[in-house]
């Protein structure tokens, strides 16, 4: 609107600047938000299942996995690894740190990283670069009932159950998905459930429940030493 000499009033220029903005942010919120899928992940008695960890794949190869980031730190805490199975990138570096008054021998053999570290009470490890995808199972030399694992995935989407063994992955895009679950306690033959063909709108909220047949929990193992080492 003019005024009387010919120029834009202020208040009703910057009004509509305002509302201008305004409808921008919404819609740049609204398409960020996109899709959601919700996972719920039980045993074979219904239980819900801590620790595993849930991946999306998109049937056209879309979408790329999130830059690596800060270090992660497996705390080791009363005789256990803190977390159980820890989410990672390629590229990414993990720390593990000591917060027992006994020390531990922490290594792995595993294909996808080799490694061996004595962390002393109270002391952390340097940080440990994993380059590549894969699963790497973690143990203490000492203590054989201390067990982890580092799960190394260039998926664009996954994330770990929690406690209720609930996942929700959102802001996906429209598209076809495979849904790949992974948990240590999967049979060897198993190791990885698939389920593809599953289909999200643009705005779509979906559930899926898997239902997982998982071996006993190792890490109620006797120790051989018992004592503080």
């Amino acid at each position: 609107m003019l005024g009387s000499g010919g120029t834009a009033r202020r208040g009703d220029g910057m009004r509509t600047i305002g509302k201008g903005l305004g409808l921008a942010t919404l819609l740049a919120c609204g398409a960020a938000q996109g899709a959601q899928l919700a996972v719920d992940l039980a045993d074979r008695q219904g239980r819900p299942v801590a620790d595993a960890v849930v991946s999306l794949v998109r049937a056209d190869g879309a979408g790329s996995a999130p830059a690596a980031g800060a270090p992660h730190v497996v705390d080791q805490k009363n005789l256990a690894f803190r977390p159980y199975v820890e989410v990672l990138r390629p590229g990414e570096s993990v720390v593990f740190r000591n917060s027992d008054a006994t020390r531990h021998h922490v290594y792995s053999f595993s294909r996808a990283k080799s490694f061996e570290y004595v962390v002393a009470p109270r002391q952390e490890s340097a940080p440990m670069t994993l380059p590549r995808a894969g699963v790497v199972a973690v143990g203490c030399n000492i203590h054989d009932g201390m067990i982890s694992y580092l799960y190394v995935t260039d998926a664009p989407w996954s994330a770990r159950s929690d406690a209720r063994g609930h996942v929700v992955l959102d802001g996906l895009p429209a598209g076809t998905y495979e849904v790949r679950v992974w948990h240590p306690r999967l049979p060897p033959t198993k190791q990885e459930i698939a389920q593809p063909g599953v289909v999200l709108g643009a705005d779509d909220h979906r559930r899926l429940p898997f239902a997982l047949a998982l071996l006993p929990d190792p890490r109620r193992a006797v120790d051989r030493e018992r004592t503080g080492y």
